[in-house]
């Protein structure tokens, strides 16, 4: 649960950097954290339960900017994990047996993040300010960047980088629902929102201005910033002219949603080729 006072403590701190000096104002930025770290908070809340789909995540500004005050008022140490040391400001998050969190090395979660119950992160990292719902996999060198918010039962394969969106504090953060299957080397930043139970097959690029485009249908239906939910999504090109010529510009093609026999399938390629789509 959120705090009205540190609340009204951080955003005026955030208005006058000076305020820091207060160690009134120093402890409810360290509250915050403490609150987002065992997920008492969050950066962004999904809308009421019977929303229609793509109804707009909430983001709470005064939680990030209390994000951004959190590296003002740290001071850079050495942490020693075993035989591994690092040199920064966030410590790392701790008591993860307790929490049924398991991090392989050297993945790391930093101070600040929230793993649900279940989670595994293998050789990647979880920022701060993420979420990470129960059952999911943050698969090797794998990145859930800043604030970003990841659902339950989610698989993030190896080399996905899930983008942060720490500032501006009113930008909504990567969001991506339950159950989405994102492949190998896929990349999602700037705010752009996986609908439930969506795959997003291999080496997808998506980002705020990246046109997504569904031909699964007799008709083209267009998209920016949002995967419906249960889409299967591959790379694409389309024709855009230009003054020297006319070329293929990147774009995402939604071919068709996932089927119960796609449900089935512990592959993406699998899944993908219900479509016909060489793997």
């Amino acid at each position: 649960m959120s705090d009205p006072q540190d609340r009204g403590l951080i955003e005026a701190a955030f208005a006058d950097r000076a305020l820091l000096k207060d160690s009134v104002h120093v402890a409810a930025v360290e509250r915050t954290i403490a609150n987002l770290d065992r997920g008492g908070l969050r950066v962004a809340s999904p809308p009421e339960p019977g929303s229609p789909e793509g109804t707009a995540w909430i983001t709470h500004a005064w939680v990030k900017e209390a994000i951004l005050l959190y590296f003002a008022i740290r001071a850079m140490e050495t942490l020693e994990v075993g035989p591994f040391e690092f040199h920064d400001k966030i410590p790392l998050k701790k008591n993860l047996a307790a929490q049924k969190i398991r991090v392989v090395p050297p993945g790391v979660v930093r101070f600040g993040a929230f793993c649900e119950p279940g989670v595994i992160v293998m050789p990647g990292y979880v920022n701060i300010g993420a979420r990470v719902g129960s059952g999911t996999l943050v698969d090797t060198w794998a990145t859930v960047g800043s604030c970003a918010q990841i659902g339950r039962d989610c698989h993030l394969s190896g080399g996905v980088g899930i983008g942060g969106v720490l500032e501006p504090p009113g930008a909504s953060p990567v969001v991506v629902e339950d159950g989405a299957f994102i492949g190998s080397r896929v990349v999602i930043v700037e705010g752009v929102h996986v609908g439930q139970e969506a795959v997003i097959g291999t080496g997808v690029v998506l980002t705020s201005s990246t046109v997504i485009l569904d031909v699964s249908g007799s008709d083209v239906v267009e998209y920016r910033g949002r995967v419906p939910a249960r889409s299967v999504v591959i790379p694409g090109t389309r024709m855009k002219a230009f003054p020297a010529g006319s070329y293929g510009v990147p774009c995402a093609l939604i071919i068709g949603k996932r089927t119960a026999s796609t449900d089935r399938k512990v592959s993406l390629n699998a899944a993908l080729r219900d479509f016909n789509v060489p793997v």
